[in-house]
This record gives structure tokens, sequence and C-alpha cells, in this order.
């Protein structure tokens, strides 16, 4: 079953740009009527299955500490988990999925995401001629096409070994 739709969170990314707190993504999960606990989000962090916040946000009064932030992504993936559960896997086959990938490749398009925005503010503020702006711009767009290809070759090179079945080093299956 899948509780969110790939346009509903489409919807919820641009509704909450930088992220929601585990709270807030249970919370969404709860007004669906399905159960979520700060306990299982913060076992699925652990385990690996859902990244570690991306960021962390002061709450304002005496002594409240900080929240982490989760991208939206996290609604996506917690679908996957529920569904893969749905289905009989455990969390441990579900570990050993294409999720073990997800994160490192996550945090790759993050970094790309990052680097990308900074090359843009740069050169927005660098006085540079019309030609090495130009010269410039066509090479940040070929090597942001590059970046995308990449993350999506991986996420296929991820998928293939995760839907293999399992063989043994020595070739035995």
């Amino acid at each position: 079953m899948i509780h969110f739709t790939p346009k509903e969170i489409e919807g919820l990314e641009a509704r909450y740009p930088e992220g929601l707190s585990s709270r807030e993504i249970i919370d969404l999960f709860q007004s669906r009527g399905v159960r979520l606990s700060e306990a299982t989000f913060r076992k699925y962090v652990q385990i690996g299955l859902l990244p570690r916040s991306s960021k962390r946000v002061g709450e304002k009064g005496k002594h409240k500490g900080s929240r982490g932030v989760y991208p939206v992504g996290v609604v996506r993936r917690l679908n996957l988990i529920r569904k893969m559960m749905q289905e009989g896997m455990t969390l441990e086959d579900i570990r050993n999925s294409f999720l073990a990938f997800r994160n490192d490749i996550d945090a790759l398009q993050d970094a790309f995401d990052t680097l990308f925005r900074d090359f843009e503010m740069h050169l927005r503020t660098r006085k540079i001629s019309d030609d090495r702006r130009r010269t410039i711009k066509q090479q940040f767009q070929e090597t942001r096409r590059t970046a995308t290809l990449l993350v999506r070759r991986l996420e296929k090179i991820g998928s293939a070994i995760a839907a293999g079945p399992v063989v043994s080093s020595d070739g035995a299956g």
C-alpha cells in the first residue's frame, strides 16, 4: 500500500523545501492512519534505512535543544519500506536491498546540488567578461548533465545488484 503518491510527495517537496522534522514526518503518516512512532523512525535511521538528518535546527526556549531536519524524500523512502514489509520482507531483507545504496546516492546528489548552487551564486556575483561567462556557463551545464547521468547510472547499478540473486564469492548459487 502506498500512503503518499509521487504527486503528493512532489507537493510536499515544494511546500517544505528545507525539509521536515521527524515529528512532522510521523504526523504526516499518522494523519493517513499509518502507525509510525518516533522510536521506529529512529530505528530506521540507526540501521540505515533512512538517512540521518541533513541539518539541525535550534528550538526556541530554555533547554529545548535542536531537532533534526530530513529531506521530504524520506516520505518516499518510508512508503517504499512499508510496501516492502507488506510484501513480507524483513528489515534485514530491506537493508540488503537497493536501500543499502540509496543513502550514499542521495548524499552524492545532495553534494552535487550544493556544489552547483554555489557555482551558480558565484557566477552571478563575479565580474567576468561576457565571453568567459558564456564559456563557463556552457561547461557548467555540461557538467550538471554529466552529474545527473552519473547519479542515474548509479541508481540503475544499485537496483541491478539488489534485484539479482545472491551468489557466493566462489560463483556457486
